[in-house]
């Protein structure tokens, strides 16, 4: 049995080989991908492809995933890179590396969160989806910095509480191309699935609301390095809104970024980084700040720009 993911090439993906591309899109590994090509199992324009064939934006792309045997799985995995920033009895707070998962789900073969803590000794004692205990929000695969877990059913409900009546703070740090004008504002724009892609996001009438706040921290030629604050938190927010007002997240292919910038720069993914989280206690109520530092490719990205 498989699951088929139908479409069109992005594209920031233009020239690129088939294992790099798949790679970047999916969220799969190059060996994962050149065993499915192997198999007959990626299409491009209704034809089978190599993993070293390079791919054309526009063209139509066809791939069949294997579906897992068994039901998605949070295996205990130590994950490279995931630091604990702080945990008690009620909740964790990690700082998340790209290339990670939040949780276990169809599709997905890498490292998650939820495993990474299993490995670590933490016990989730949530209701709920066994793959998804503890989960009260997530990052993108792609997207480093501090995620929250629940620990204790309390936390939980309380946090899941917050999160729904925007009482947490998230404020992240993102690169954008270009400079946006005004330098400080809103952009308030419904979000929803993308007509075509059901794995891509856009803005939309029939969208959900959606507000983004931010404020330029640094100019340079080429971009500009923005702090900003999510108002609501809807799945690819960030690099929804800013790629809608023509700035998209320097490194973010998917959302029209240029390449290369993003090779200029030693990107492999969106400049962006969740650098802090807020939020009341789920157990005293006292607020709680963490905060995480720019992981390294990020802050390379940083010192191209500043050196010129």
């Amino acid at each position: 049995m498989t699951m088929t993911r139908s479409m069109p090439v992005p594209d920031g993906l233009e020239g690129m080989r088939v294992d790099a591309g798949l790679s970047r899109l999916l969220g799969l590994s190059r060996t994962v991908v050149a065993t499915m090509t192997e198999e007959g199992s990626v299409f491009v324009d209704g034809h089978p492809v190599g993993k070293s064939e390079r791919l054309h934006a526009g063209t139509w792309l066809e791939v069949h995933l294997p579906l897992p045997k068994r039901e998605p799985e949070n295996r205990p995995e130590p994950v490279e890179g995931m630091k604990v920033l702080y945990a008690d009895s009620d909740l964790v707070a990690v700082d998340k590396p790209i290339g990670v998962a939040a949780h276990a789900s169809v599709g997905w073969t890498g490292p998650t969160v939820l495993g990474g803590l299993a490995a670590a000794g933490y016990r989730i004692s949530t209701y709920g989806p066994p793959e998804r205990q503890g989960i009260v929000h997530r990052l993108d695969v792609g997207t480093s910095g501090v995620m929250l877990v629940a620990v204790s059913e309390r936390a939980y409900s309380n946090l899941k509480q917050a999160f729904k009546q925007r009482t947490v703070k998230k404020q992240y740090h993102a690169l954008v191309q270009g400079h946006p004008d005004p330098s400080s504002g809103t952009i308030d724009a419904p979000i929803g699935r993308h007509g075509s892609n059901d794995w891509k996001f856009s803005v939309r009438a029939d969208g959900k609301h959606s507000i983004t706040h931010y404020d330029t921290l640094e100019a340079f030629q080429a971009a500009s390095l923005l702090s900003v604050d999510l108002e609501t938190g809807r799945t690819h927010q960030i690099r929804v809104h800013f790629s809608a007002i023509k700035h998209p997240c320097c490194g973010d292919l998917t959302y029209g970024a240029d390449p290369k910038l993003a090779e200029r720069l030693g990107l492999v993914r969106q400049w962006l980084h969740a650098c802090t989280v807020g939020f009341a206690h789920p157990a005293d109520g006292r607020w709680m700040e963490i905060t995480s530092d720019y992981p390294d490719d990020l802050q390379n990205a940083l010192d191209v720009l500043r050196a010129h």
